[in-house]
């Protein structure tokens, strides 16, 4: 019976390490494993590449994409981009951000209250939870512990799609296409969004296409994950008092059997 069950874990264990490797390296396409500062147990967001991303973001992406789930509120919330509230009213401002009110049955400016406006173009999906949709399904494979010190892939991907265009182009349908290692069959109907030196970073970092890419995948993962931080810190606090617990319990065990075992050792016939 044991037998059994050993050859059974063995082949369940072979079949899972394999079908990951088929995925990392298959139909799922190419997905470069980048560090991130925010990986790990004890990982934080970089304030200043949140709010590159952002830029990032605003400048290319949101000609087609949107984020209809973040409130513009949260650009200002501790771990995030780290705005003031002057500075998210300037960005609605400086932005043009509308929203539709249902009561005026018309259009009027944001408040920081309201939401990143959603994707202008139907097929062009809203990235509000991109980087958390993609999680498990790409990145890193291997150990099980992988994800807790090397992240769940949401991030690598998104920047390993931006940055694995291949410049063929194909005409299907009467469409083009564009070739990208990494999007799921080798094709993909957005065309390269980033290039040098397409933004120009307020804080003079140098606008390579892969340091874009890095930078709007982490502020991705942020408007995904906007608690991330403060998770982890409740994580750990958790672990740190049940450690205490249980030495605690430990001591406490010692404390309340010592004269039992005491009186057990005395009792024991002399030899």
């Amino acid at each position: 019976m044991l037998r059994k069950l050993a050859i059974s874990t063995a082949t369940a264990a072979t079949l899972a390490l394999s079908s990951g490797a088929a995925l990392a390296a298959g139909a799922a396409g190419h997905v470069e494993d980048y560090s991130f500062p925010f990986e790990g147990p004890f990982g934080r967001f970089d304030q200043n590449q949140l709010q590159r991303g952002l830029q990032v973001y605003t400048q290319v992406c949101s000609a087609c994409h949107g984020l209809q789930y973040v409130p513009l509120r949260t650009l200002a919330d501790e771990g995030g981009p780290g705005l003031t509230e002057e500075e998210v009213r300037a960005y609605i401002e400086q932005n043009f951000i509308e929203v539709y009110d249902e009561e005026l049955q018309d259009w009027r400016t944001a408040t920081p209250n309201d939401h990143f406006p959603g994707s202008s173009l139907e097929n062009a999906p809203d990235l509000s939870l991109m980087t958390k949709a993609r999680a498990g399904f790409s990145g890193p494979y291997g150990l099980g512990l992988n994800p807790l010190f090397r992240g769940m892939g949401g991030p690598e991907y998104v920047a390993s799609l931006l940055t694995h265009y291949t410049g063929s182009e194909y005409e299907e349908f009467g469409s083009i296409l564009y070739g990208n290692e990494t999007f799921p069959g080798g094709r993909i109907a957005m065309a390269p969004p980033l290039w040098e030196d397409a933004v120009e970073y307020n804080d003079g970092t140098p606008a390579t296409v892969e340091q874009m890419a890095m930078d709007v995948a982490a502020f991705l993962t942020w408007t995904a994950e906007p608690k991330l931080m403060a998770r982890k810190q409740m994580g750990f606090t958790a672990i740190l008092m049940l450690g205490i617990l249980s030495v605690l319990l430990y001591l406490t065990n010692k404390r309340i059997w010592a004269p039992v075992k005491a009186r057990a050792k005395g009792a024991q016939p002399a030899e």
